[in-house]
């Protein structure tokens, strides 16, 4: 018998395993120079939100158990985090020096503040005194200071020693990377076909002086970059009178002096600098402190400007139209005449806001509903859901304030739509609410018609152009139905409520799940054909795992294919063997959660909001939705062969979180993103040349 452990692969070493695959992409020669300089910060903002929200669960796992006696479990853990953590972290270094190598050969450099010629210098002290000086406020570092109340996790420090004779004394200076850009270009002599960038770091370093002469006296300064990481989770206040916008204004409060999980510095820095920082932090034995590079906040990097030729970044791929929309004369009647499907990036995100634009002003339009959990910051659709209030439309906008990280933008965008009229609804207390639903009600003849949005991802121009995500958008009252009964859920949690044909979490999802899986296993025990294809960004959830155990012992074929964390073990001897795991890493962020249960050849498909993890089983609102057109069933299938077709991007997920890349063998390249690309866009003219013979 094998032990329960060996089912089961820790999540947070599964998401280590997935942050590598990100590395890769940095590490992938056939990657454009400048994407893969992006891959490391992209690597680096990942491994930030690991550290304020995984790695911050292991160690209050730690603390309770040493409260309360628990096993070593958590401990072993956080040792094998640490290591896992730390081979990455090199990796990461050599190959930054790599890629800097790459760039220079391509004549693109960047540049420490050793390395400027003599024109570049005069440049850069003037530049410094002009537009980067009154940004500068030092901070001295003493024993009343209290640092842990002071430094900000989401930046990076320059650690400054001032030495006079014997006597050290140390100052902070932020590095304002939220009013400056983070690189700079530096001016070239005439004629050369270089391109040099300099951090904002680095001509901070070249100008110490400029910041402390004339305040202290010193014989050396030396500077050294640090960075803290903070603890993501807060505890709200439950007071009665507190309404909950003050209670998540308080919270966010209590993050910014959360206690840290992670101090990085850099590895010169010196031993006695290194245990003052420390003990002023509060950093715990259980915290993780890591010796870095010269520079921290790699997360900047996902913004490398591109100041070479364009074959150095990605080819755009221009977003495609549906036909079905630009055909008709406005959204409602493309709506009227069929369901569609948008599947972004790929398609234009246009559709949607243009939507919800015509529905602001159609006077036949008596009410939207929609529910945000992250919006862009210039967000076209909550504008048009305040043009709709002002236009005398109902609306109500269930505003997620719970949403780790977009927290305080909710709040701002909640307080902007109260002032314009719209009812805010702030949702079920204990449930964060993650459903991407929207639903506008028209007054057609005599009757009222429902249009509704149905999808994988949030509301969100700009992720909308990097994420791929399903959009269903319909007026079939079956499912429109069923999404005012979730707005109604929303806004009266304790009615009796029972949904027929959408998947909803809390209210059915695990039971309508488990039955679904219950009837391949089924077909498969009567030797009919029995399969399932899963795409997910997260497969954490054991009773689900255990239930795709289950129908694989009894045959079902399953194919999954999971972006993030899979503690699922595919390939055990009796209990995995028909399971077969990919993830697949390339330009575009993999975010949809799609299902297929092939049924005995009349498949039901369903999208959802919904990642396979027990929290959106049982502890939030997500919705999943059939797919009842057979054309947009058959395309989603197609979409999801190709990618487990792909011989270029695809990683096998195994016990051993290898990330081995799919053995090519004699199969042609397929590199699913650029090849669903090529099938959606063939569709569309596809449905243009019937629509133009007909």
């Amino acid at each position: 018998m094998m032990s329960t452990e060996s089912l089961y692969i820790d999540k947070e070493l599964s998401w280590l395993s997935f942050n590598e695959r990100v590395l890769q992409e940095a590490a992938d020669k056939s990657v454009p120079i400048i994407e893969r300089v992006r891959f490391l910060g992209i690597y680096s903002s990942n491994t930030d939100e690991f550290y304020k929200v995984r790695f911050a669960d292991v160690k209050r796992r730690i603390l309770i158990n040493e409260e309360q006696g628990g096993d070593e479990g958590p401990k072993q853990l956080l040792s094998r985090i640490q290591s896992r953590v730390l081979k990455l972290n090199q990796d990461f270094d050599t190959l930054y020096n790599e890629i800097l190598l790459e760039m220079a050969r391509r004549h693109i450099f960047l540049v420490n503040e050793q390395q400027l010629n003599d024109n570049q210098q005069i440049w850069l002290r003037k530049h410094f005194r002009t537009h980067i000086l009154p940004h500068i406020t030092p901070i001295l570092v003493t024993d009343d200071i209290d640092l842990l109340q002071f430094l900000k996790d989401e930046y990076t420090y320059l650690a400054i020693e001032m030495q006079q004779g014997e006597h050290k004394r140390y100052a902070l200076i932020e590095i304002p990377t939220n009013q400056l850009p983070r690189f700079i270009q530096l001016p070239e002599a005439k004629g050369k076909r270089h391109k040099t960038l300099i951090l904002l770091d680095n001509i901070i370093r070249f100008c110490l002086d400029d910041i402390f002469s004339g305040f202290f006296d010193y014989d050396s300064l030396a500077a050294y970059s640090m960075k803290m990481t903070r603890d993501a989770e807060y505890d709200l206040s439950q007071e009665v009178e507190h309404s909950l916008l003050e209670q998540m204004s308080e919270g966010l409060n209590q993050r910014l002096t959360a206690m840290p999980v992670r101090f990085v510095y850099q590895r010169n820095m010196p031993n006695d600098m290194i245990d003052v920082f420390c003990e002023l932090l509060q950093v715990s034995s259980y915290d993780s402190i890591i010796p870095g590079g010269r520079y921290h906040n790699f997360k900047d990097f996902i913004g490398f400007p591109n100041v070479g030729r364009s074959y150095l970044e990605n080819k755009p791929l221009p977003p495609i139209e549906s036909y079905a929309f630009v055909s008709a004369r406005n959204a409602f009647e493309a709506l009227k005449a069929q369901d569609i499907l948008l599947y972004y990036p790929y398609h234009t995100f246009n559709h949607m806001t243009e939507l919800v634009r015509q529905a602001a002003y159609d006077p036949k339009v008596r009410s939207i509903k929609i529910n945000i959990y992250r919006v862009a910051k210039n967000s076209r659709i909550i504008e048009s859901m305040i043009d709709a209030a002002n236009n005398g439309k109902r609306v109500t906008v269930v505003v997620e304030l719970q949403a780790r990280f977009d927290e305080e933008a909710n709040i701002e965008w909640a307080r902007r739509l109260t002032e314009a009229g719209v009812q805010v609804v702030f949702g079920v207390p204990g449930l964060k609410i993650h459903s991407k639903l929207c639903l506008i009600t028209r007054r057609e003849g005599d009757e009222l018609v429902r249009y509704a949005h149905i999808g994988t991802g949030n509301f969100h121009e700009k992720t909308a152009r990097i994420y791929t995500d399903f959009s269903l958008m319909t007026c079939n009252k079956v499912l429109t139905d069923e999404v005012r009964m979730v707005f109604n859920y929303i806004q009266n949690p304790y009615r009796q409520v029972k949904f027929k044909h959408l998947i909803v979490s809390p209210q059915n999802s695990r039971s309508r799940l488990y039955d679904l899986i219950d009837r391949e296993i089924a077909h498969a025990k009567q030797n009919l054909p029995a399969r399932i294809t899963l795409k997910v960004n997260n497969l954490v959830d054991k009773g689900l795992i255990n239930m795709l155990y289950q129908a694989s012992s009894a045959g079902v074929i399953i194919h999954l294919i999971v972006r993030g964390m899979c503690t699922l073990v595919p390939g055990i001897k009796g209990i995995s063997d028909n399971i077969h795991a990919i993830s697949i890493v390339d330009r575009f962020l993999e975010h949809p959660r799609v299902v297929v249960f092939d049924n005995n050849g009349d498949p039901d498909v369903y999208i959802s909001s919904a990642d396979w993890m027990t929290r959106n089983i049982d502890n939030r609102i997500e919705v999943g939705c059939p797919i009842f057109d057979p054309a947009l069933k058959k395309k989603i299938i197609d979409i999801l062969d190709i990618q487990l077709s792909d011989t270029v991007k695809a990683r096998i997920i195994d016990k051993a979180m290898t990330n081995n890349y799919v053995p090519r063998g004699n199969k042609r390249k397929i590199r699913s993103q650029l090849a669903i690309y090529d099938y959606l866009k063939h569709a569309e003219k596809q449905q243009k040349k019937k629509a133009d013979k007909e």
